[in-house]
């Protein structure tokens, strides 16, 4: 597989700070963003790279030579007119022969390439976007996806007031079949987001996204910029990498992060604690993974379709993102063992092995972010929260908040106690 740079971008937001460089040769630590890419790259193979130039071209062709300093082929294509990310693509169609990987010049990453290429090609579509929740999805472009990750649509940014989404931004990395060229128009500016995304929307094709809580954070800012050679500087940009093992803080939902209500259904009753994004922003400025685990029972018994559920979780997203807090995924429990509801869903009906105290979510988290259970935490506010994180081989810390352990449904101590998440995150993380 191929892989191109688009390395085009001008920094204007940042010119006043760092003077009259491109952004893809802006350092961090002691090395240009897009030195960090190519050896990215090469350690997961890739031979061959485009770069595609834009302003002040000549300085990233000087820099980067022909990559053999790199041991990777490196070849470049000099825009004379901005043609735009979807237009700079364009320029390379008759070099393109397969299936081929794009990154942004001006975003600093460190992810694991291997499963994003699997992803991609276990999906068979014509564009796999790599997606991401972030801290500031309120002036992100984000997606909508279904159940098996398909794009539905793409909701571009500003957010009008009222609007809930998944905290899911696109992180402008992708991987493209060459049938992804028919849809670019020739010698007109475009952009892969704004202009050739929904078009695809509408066709026969699909588009897919692969979602990673690993490091991608572009530089478009003086702030973020700042952040990043701070994240770079503390070893957390490589330490994020999915291929390295990911210490968690599992939480559980209602009583944790949101007032609990009784037989929660609706999105109008979720009340999130005024201290719950400001918890969870401290996991974030960690390196532990934020994870919720939540039973919910209401989908078997027939009272929660899982598209309200979809619904009630878009809203906690939405007003986390709010307090420039993220969680990286959320595994829930549908079924419930007990018969006899109205309107039941029988095939839910069932004695599972996700449904806390029983472990599955856990495990299931375990596998997809190669977390380390026995380094990572579970706070809740029931015995079966207490209980499940003790069988997963969790430290676990039980707040006041909720229920505050008077379920008494099972009989175990936690290893810590916490008025509310917040107390309980600055207690683990000693803040």
């Amino acid at each position: 597989m191929k892989a191109a740079i688009i390395a085009g971008g001008k920094g204007t937001r940042l010119a006043s700070f760092i003077g009259n460089i491109p952004k893809s040769l802006i350092k961090i630590g002691d090395k240009p963003i897009v030195e960090h890419q190519i050896l990215l790259l090469k350690e997961y193979g890739f031979k061959e790279i485009w770069v595609l130039l834009g302003y002040l071209g000549s300085q990233i062709r000087e820099y980067l030579q022909n990559g053999r300093k790199w041991d990777v082929k490196v070849n470049f294509h000099q825009e004379k007119k901005l043609w735009g990310t979807a237009g700079a693509l364009k320029t390379i169609e008759r070099k393109i022969r397969e299936d081929f990987l794009v990154l942004s010049g001006d975003v600093m990453m460190d992810f694991d390439l291997k499963r994003f290429i699997n992803y991609h090609w276990q999906k068979k579509g014509i564009a796999t976007f790599l997606v991401h929740p972030n801290d500031h999805p309120f002036d992100s472009d984000l997606v909508e996806i279904d159940k098996e990750g398909r794009i539905i649509s793409l909701l571009k940014r500003p957010h009008p007031p009222g609007r809930t989404f998944r905290n899911l931004s696109i992180a402008s990395t992708y991987i493209f079949s060459p049938k992804i060229f028919k849809f670019i128009p020739k010698n007109e500016k475009s952009d892969i987001e704004k202009d050739i995304l929904p078009v695809i929307l509408t066709s026969k094709q699909k588009i897919y996204a692969y979602c990673t809580p690993e490091y991608l954070k572009d530089i478009g800012t003086a702030k973020r910029l700042r952040e990043v050679r701070r994240d770079y500087a503390s070893g957390k940009i490589k330490k994020l990498n999915l291929k390295n093992k990911r210490r968690a803080i599992f939480l559980d939902r209602d009583g944790i992060i949101n007032e609990e209500v009784d037989q929660l259904s609706q999105v109008k009753d979720l009340k999130i604690y005024n201290f719950a994004a400001k918890a969870i922003k401290k996991i974030n400025n960690s390196d532990y993974l934020t994870v919720v685990i939540t039973n919910q029972p209401m989908i078997a018994k027939g009272f929660l379709t899982e598209e309200d559920l979809k619904e009630i979780h878009k809203k906690l997203e939405t007003e986390l993102g709010r307090g420039g807090a993220k969680i990286d995924t959320i595994y829930y429990c549908p079924h419930h063992p007990e018969r006899g509801f109205n309107g039941e869903i029988s095939e839910l009906k069932i004695k599972c092995n996700c449904r806390k105290p029983e472990i599955g979510l856990f495990l299931k988290a375990k596998e997809e972010l190669n977390i380390d259970l026995e380094k990572s935490y579970l706070i809740g506010d029931k015995t079966s929260d207490i209980l499940a994180g003790k069988r997963a081989g969790c430290k676990t810390i039980l707040v006041k908040t909720g229920y505050g352990g008077k379920d008494k449904e099972f009989s175990i101590k936690p290893d810590f106690l916490a008025k509310n998440l917040l107390e309980a995150v600055r207690q683990l993380l000693r803040d």
